[in-house]
């Protein structure tokens, strides 16, 4: 493959490769539970910062009442459908509560693991899914493409591989499609970002207020 597609790839999948990768990797490295997910979080955080240039030619802060909305959607189909379809993997969930003995880094925990779901984990996904896979199964020369560029086929395949990155594959293959719809809609990667964004704060905040840590 030509190495300049290759370096255009960068901004775009190097943020979502480390954060999916030190969520495999730093379990072993015999750190506590209750640091890898601040340290994946604090990683992923220094590699976006290091391609902002790039990526913020994407991101026209705006706001999107449907994109809101659309946000609030996805958080009650994904509640809404639990019990209603066989979740695939194992769940390897954390409570933070069950860290007792350090129960002054369990609010710093819950702190950052609200910011990395309701800012990080939006971030990187959607430009990784939302604009490069969407592009890159249009051209591999992602630069081609437009943002927002509509094609059958990106939508679907993308929109399905972004669910069965999840446990709860079903409300997750929704979410993609409707993130994938505001996308279209605006051309603009900062209403899917904002509405991922709403959709996994108000999860975490479901899970502190009901107890329910399966679904972090």
């Amino acid at each position: 493959m030509d190495k300049r597609l290759i370096k255009d790839y960068l901004p775009y999948t190097i943020p979502f490769l480390i954060f999916a990768v030190s969520t495999y990797i730093l379990p072993y490295t015999g750190i506590g539970d209750i640091y890898i997910y601040p340290a994946k979080t604090i990683i992923t955080i220094v590699a976006v910062i290091c391609f902002w240039e790039t990526i913020k030619k994407e991101i026209r802060f705006q706001f999107d009442f449907i994109a809101l909305g659309a946000g609030v959607l996805v958080f009650f189909i994904w509640i809404g459908l639990e019990g209603f379809y066989p979740i695939m993997g194992q769940d390897d969930s954390l409570n933070p509560y069950e860290f007792q003995q350090k129960i002054s880094l369990v609010y710093i925990w819950i702190s950052i693991r609200l910011l990395g779901a309701s800012i990080v984990v939006p971030v990187i996904e959607e430009l990784f899914w939302r604009s490069f896979a969407l592009r890159f199964l249009i051209d591999p020369d992602i630069k081609k493409i437009p943002f927002g560029s509509f094609s059958w086929f990106s939508f679907i395949v993308v929109s399905t591989a972004f669910g069965f990155e999840h446990y709860r594959w079903l409300p997750g293959i929704i979410a993609g499609l409707i993130y994938a719809l505001l996308y279209y809609r605006t051309k603009n990667l900062f209403s899917p970002i904002i509405s991922h964004g709403v959709t996994n704060l108000m999860l975490g905040i479901y899970v502190l207020n009901t107890g329910y840590f399966e679904f972090w």
